[in-house]
């Protein structure tokens, strides 16, 4: 085996590039360097680039790739024109679904309950954590509801329910002076949250079952028109109530 130490090689025109004719043996532990590029053949594919190695590189850019494993991205994918979505798992759509056209089936869908947060009289509905939400009048009655974070993007309706469970005294809320829907603060995402009243049927002010233990179930349904965002009256909040279930 003959060895031949130089330190370039160049064409017999010393102009350009040789010939590997055979191709060559790169010994195992041994890499190419330099700042040039590595070009491939006449077919414009790398011939012969298989096997199993680990490729690292700082950008790829293609018209196609075709991946038969499983793909990890460390940072952020970012991609338009998707045509199906197939999830084994969890989607977490951290700044939510837009849906513009076709049909949405949704199978299996569970509304989360949350507790409303109470302080103080004010029970605070945060619609970042959902639009479901339960309070125990026996741990205080409601002075005011505050309903925060619902978004306000276009003209819209937003519906928030409450499971409310009177004390066993049977006393909260239950006079027209007290009822659900006359003190309520909007604090929509993004804007300073103001006082407002709901709308009730009839005019009728929304109570709440005398009766101790009783449930009952309240919806508050707040329309925004699509016009200014911090303007009280572009706002108007329905109350109706489904209520004295016992058993």
């Amino acid at each position: 085996m003959s060895e031949i130490r130089v330190d370039k090689v160049i064409d017999e025109a010393g102009t350009g590039a040789v010939e590997l004719t055979q191709g060559a043996t790169l010994p195992s532990g041994k890499t190419i360097s330099g700042s040039g590029t590595i070009a491939v053949n006449s077919s414009g594919t790398a011939a012969n680039l298989s096997g199993t190695p680990d490729i690292t590189v700082r950008n790829v850019t293609g018209v196609a790739a075709t991946f038969t494993g499983n793909v990890s991205i460390g940072g952020t994918l970012t991609y338009e024109d998707v045509t199906n979505i197939d999830a084994v798992g969890l989607i977490t759509a951290r700044s939510g679904i837009n849906v513009t056209g076709g049909n949405t089936t949704i199978k299996g869908a569970v509304e989360t309950v949350n507790a409303g947060s109470y302080a103080g009289g004010i029970l605070t509905l945060d619609t970042a954590t959902g639009t479901v939400f339960s309070h125990d009048l026996q741990s205080g009655a409601i002075g005011i509801v505050s309903i925060t974070n619902f978004p306000v993007t276009a003209n819209t309706f937003h519906t928030v329910t409450l499971l409310l469970q009177q004390g066993s005294a049977g006393t909260a809320n239950t006079t027209a002076l007290t009822g659900i829907g006359t003190n309520i603060t909007l604090t929509p995402s993004g804007v300073s949250g103001f006082t407002t009243a709901a709308l009730a049927g009839s005019g009728t002010t929304v109570t709440i079952s005398s009766t101790a233990e009783d449930v009952d179930i309240v919806s508050l349904g707040i329309h925004y028109n699509g016009s200014g965002t911090g303007t009280p009256a572009n706002y108007k909040v329905f109350a109706t109530k489904n209520g004295n279930f016992r058993y």
